[in-house]
């Protein structure tokens, strides 16, 4: 039930803020190890989100883990998603998902805090599965609530863009999409967070 009203029970990826105003935060997040997917929507009727199935089968969401052990590791949040953009940025979070040039989409799942390296992951037995380090980094994040839709995540990226640059905030690559909640969560429960790369 907690789900459906947006409860948040699985593990989430630490941050320091580093500086809060009425309009973002400034986070510094810690190295991390995702599991990442880089698709073309084609290939699943332009679902931008066809990627997940790949991930929750490494991970076991789904069944039996597709990894190497096999173990079962634990879902975390958010999932996260980088959109089809000019410009190329490094990449983190949770379930991210990013896009480039090539229609080309990347969704990542970090993967829980006790993983320290790649060489700790169990092996995906899918080779379209990448095990990846994720260094220190720095984002400016604002949180909504509701559908995220392409309108919806764009409008504020541009506001946030505009927000960190009038503060003299360099970003320095495109924008993730985080996701908290399953499809199933009411809309106006669900937590969704913009963030930007920022020096």
């Amino acid at each position: 039930m907690g789900l459906i009203f947006g409860k948040i029970a699985v593990e989430t990826p630490k941050y320091e803020v580093v500086q809060s105003t009425a309009e973002y935060e400034i986070r510094k997040y810690p190295p991390s190890v995702a599991a990442q997917v880089t698709y073309d929507p084609s290939q699943f009727k332009g679902n931008k989100d066809g990627g997940f199935t790949l991930l929750a089968n490494y991970i076991g969401a789904l069944g039996n883990p597709q990894n190497s052990k096999p173990e079962k590791i634990a879902m975390t949040a958010p999932v996260i998603t980088k959109s089809s953009d000019s410009e190329k940025i490094a990449m983190t979070a949770p379930v991210v998902t990013k896009g480039d040039d090539n229609n080309t989409v990347t969704m990542q799942f970090l993967l829980p805090a006790k993983y320290k390296s790649a060489e700790e992951a169990p092996k995906p037995l899918d080779e379209r599965v990448v095990i990846k380090e994720e260094g220190e980094r720095n984002y400016g994040v604002v949180k909504f609530a509701g559908v995220a839709t392409d309108k919806v995540v764009e409008e504020k990226v541009e506001n946030l863009k505009k927000s960190l640059e009038r503060d003299g905030h360099k970003v320095t690559g495109q924008h993730l999409l985080a996701r908290y909640n399953p499809p199933w969560t009411i809309p106006h429960l669900r937590t969704n967070e913009v963030m930007l790369p920022v020096e």
